[in-house]
């Protein structure tokens, strides 16, 4: 097979008019031809950190969508079906992406549990992770989220971390806000990435320490503004990411668009595409070509430098994606699932109290981190209820593991008027979590989680919209495109409610994942990520 265009030698800087010729799935030559063929021919992109199970779907689906937009691999942390799953759901999601062409790098998932502070369906010990690290399908030690185990230097987050160095693979950070000494610490054990940085400071002096910082740009965080104009100095040791990416925003794009964007800043291309294309495959040691002679045939096709229209993707020489359609084969998957709570009633949601004050979770629009901030309670018949005219909503956290009485808090900056919204997608552990204007509405938008087994739903007295996701509480059995048009309609529904967040499902998912701070609810109660310890939520 020969494929000819403009080829964009990205190390060396150079563009050139040239045929690929390409045998049994490798780059057998690259030679300079003179033709009139004006489409540019670029290694296929990487996103550098993602959980794919984020975007609702099982690799296999996830895979369909993404090689249309140029995507050939992913550096992916499974630390959300381990959460639910175990070793189990690791495996289940290295098998599914097996499958298809697109390569999917997995991690061993260092933090699970990501606290004890929270109720989980699975724990992965440092034997485990020896286990997995010995694999050659596990390719790094995924976010050590536990940094304040790093800084204390305990016993098992180390061992994990010796794992790591005796099989010779990186290890990635998450230390979000982490500055000054800490960060010292934490890079000189080894950590070699974050994508958690939220300010030019933090990244830049992560940077200046010799750590590689991942520019995250995903349906919920959105750091790439914050952090864009360091590319062109640090451009040998930065990466893209989505971190997680829901299937609407999928459908639209990929780490395409932070290429286009970049570009539209002035940014030199060639920096540009080695963050996208060639740094993540060679600090992971990545099993993907880089437009080299004997190379693997991972390359895409694209109609400009500018906005990377994506024409063609082609993945060990096989042609992936072309012109909008996608020949990534349907697979059959299983459905594994932990879901083992049952119905609640409206009691569970009441919470009598006198206080005067309470404590709030304050929601920041694209962003993980939350404030906490104090307000006036609002009461009635005794017993702490949602004040929606100061958009001061009742939120909860359901164990779905076991029958427990769900924790009860207080949320600012959803903005809901009527109704509730719910999901299962909740980080880490992804028990159930819901906010909503009334206790009753609360009670509906859980019971219709708990009937379909996980899934997100928006609900009102009048109606209610929901997507399914059986696969481990938090994966669809859906399509992709059939997935992300039941969240689009969701989506929709939760914006009708009141909802004046950009993607109020995807900031829902974080209100729970206590090792971002500060304020979060996990199923055991209120938690500050500053103090890392419960806290009440009455004040006085």
């Amino acid at each position: 097979m020969q494929i000819q265009g403009q080829i964009v030698d990205i190390e060396n800087k150079l563009i050139y008019s040239g045929e690929i010729t390409v045998a049994h799935g490798k780059i057998v030559s690259i030679t300079k031809k003179n033709h009139e063929v004006k489409d540019y021919i670029l290694p296929g992109f990487i996103d550098a950190h993602i959980h794919i199970e984020s975007s609702m779907l099982v690799p296999s689906e996830f895979a369909k969508i993404a090689v249309l937009h140029g995507t050939v691999g992913t550096i992916s942390d499974p630390h959300e079906i381990a959460n639910v799953l175990g070793m189990d759901g690791v495996h289940y999601m290295i098998d599914n992406g097996k499958k298809v062409p697109l390569k999917f790098h997995f991690g061993a998932p260092s933090c699970v549990p990501a606290t004890f502070f929270e109720t989980a369906g699975a724990v992965i010990d440092s034997e485990q992770i020896k286990e997995l690290l010995a694999l050659p399908d596990i390719y790094y030690l995924s976010e050590m989220m536990n940094y304040p185990g790093v800084l204390f230097d305990d016993e098992e987050v180390l061992k994990k971390m010796a794992w790591a160095k005796h099989f010779n693979k990186p290890v990635d950070g998450h230390a979000p806000g982490l500055r000054g000494e800490p960060i010292k610490k934490y890079i000189s054990a080894g950590i070699t990435t974050d994508h958690e940085c939220y300010t030019y400071a933090e990244a830049a002096e992560k940077l200046s320490l010799g750590m590689k910082v991942i520019i995250r740009e995903g349906s919920a965080a959105k750091n790439f503004e914050a952090l864009i104009d360091l590319l062109p100095d640090n451009y040998e040791n930065m990466m893209f990411c989505s971190d997680d990416k829901h299937p609407d925003d999928l459908i639209l794009g990929h780490i395409n668009q932070l290429c286009a964007r970049a570009v539209a800043k002035g940014i030199d291309v060639f920096k540009v595409l080695q963050v996208a294309c060639v740094n993540p495959v060679k600090h992971y040691n990545m099993e993907v070509g880089l437009l080299k002679e004997n190379d693997a045939a991972d390359f895409i096709v694209v109609e400009d430098l500018v906005d990377f229209k994506v024409k063609q993707t082609f993945i060990n020489g096989e042609l992936a994606a072309e012109n909008g359609h996608s020949f990534v084969p349907h697979v059959e998957f299983d459905k594994p699932n932990n879901f083992n709570t049952s119905a609640k009633v409206l009691s569970d949601f009441e919470m009598p109290s006198s206080a005067k004050t309470i404590r709030i979770i304050e929601a920041l629009e694209g962003q993980l981190i939350t404030n906490e901030i104090h307000h006036k309670s609002f009461l009635q018949n005794g017993k702490l209820v949602s004040d929606i005219e100061n958009d001061i909503l009742k939120m909860a956290v359901v164990n779905r593991y076991e029958n427990t009485k769900p924790a009860i808090a207080f949320i600012k900056n959803f903005g809901l008027k009527k109704g509730a919204i719910a999901s299962s997608v909740a980080h880490d552990c992804h028990n159930i979590v819901v906010v909503g204007t009334s206790d009753e509405e609360i009670l509906s938008a859980v019971n219709l989680i708990i009937q379909n087994t996980g899934g997100i739903c928006a609900v009102n007295d009048s109606d209610k919209k929901s997507l399914a996701l059986p696969v481990a509480g938090i994966m669809s059995d859906q399509n992709g495109w059939e997935a992300g048009r039941l969240y689009q309609e969701i989506d929709a529904m939760a914006k009708d409610l009141g909802s004046t967040l950009k993607a109020p499902f995807m900031t829902l998912s974080f209100m729970a994942l206590l090792v971002i701070p500060d304020l979060k609810l996990s199923d055991k109660g209120l938690f500050s990520g500053n103090s890392f310890s419960f806290v009440d939520l009455e004040v006085e």
